[in-house]
């Protein structure tokens, strides 16, 4: 499976994007049910410094309820993750989960149109947030 992940570059701030993509997954009918900041983990766990980067995961229960009912294993895969990533010199990594990967991955066709809606405005959060 050689891409599973919806990805822009942002020429903004780290922080910033964070802020965007909050405000643009909102836009799009998604909340934010987890956030995992993985640079403090991996500092306080490891000792080890990353960049910034923060992996939120994102539902939107309408869709969510759908994909549990074609396939309740559908589960772990849920919420979608998106994660930010501080890329440097004043830009910023948004990927997000690609949902098509759901029905690939499990093999069930019911899927689908979960996947496509789904993908669709993921697709245009990140357009939203490279936009700004």
């Amino acid at each position: 499976m050689p891409g599973f992940t919806l990805t822009t570059t942002v020429d903004a701030p780290y922080e910033q994007t964070v802020a965007a993509v909050r405000e643009e997954l909102s836009a799009v009918g998604f909340g934010v049910l987890t956030e995992i900041d993985l640079a403090a983990t991996l500092k306080a766990k490891l000792d080890v410094d990353i960049a910034p980067k923060i992996i939120l995961g994102a539902c939107r229960p309408p869709l969510a309820h759908k994909a549990l009912e074609a396939d309740p294993r559908v589960a772990a895969l849920l919420p979608c993750n998106v994660v930010v990533s501080d890329a440097g010199g004043g830009t910023t990594l948004v990927e997000a989960m690609d949902p098509d990967v759901m029905p690939e991955f499990t093999g069930t066709d019911e899927l689908k149109d979960v996947a496509t809606e789904a993908r669709e405005l993921l697709s245009r959060m990140l357009t939203a947030v490279s936009e700004r």
